[in-house]
């Protein structure tokens, strides 16, 4: 019972990014090292602003917000 509540609590993070539709800085840092090596990674910090500006604008008059 005991692993099963350690496997649920590392899993978490994971979870409610996704819940809420917030994409992984983990997965994008994964991706610019083996895709672009040479490229140039955003800090986690640039990365979460431009998420939640793709999420919630309303660029080209698109309306992507859930509420």
């Amino acid at each position: 019972m005991l692993k099963i509540v350690k496997s649920m609590l590392r899993y978490r993070k994971q979870f409610i990014s996704l819940l809420v539709g917030m994409p992984s800085y983990e997965k994008y840092v994964d991706h610019m090292s083996h895709h672009h090596p040479n490229g140039p990674v955003k800090s986690r910090k640039e990365f979460f602003c431009e998420a939640q500006e793709s999420r919630y604008s309303g660029k080209g008059g698109k309306i992507s917000r859930c509420c």
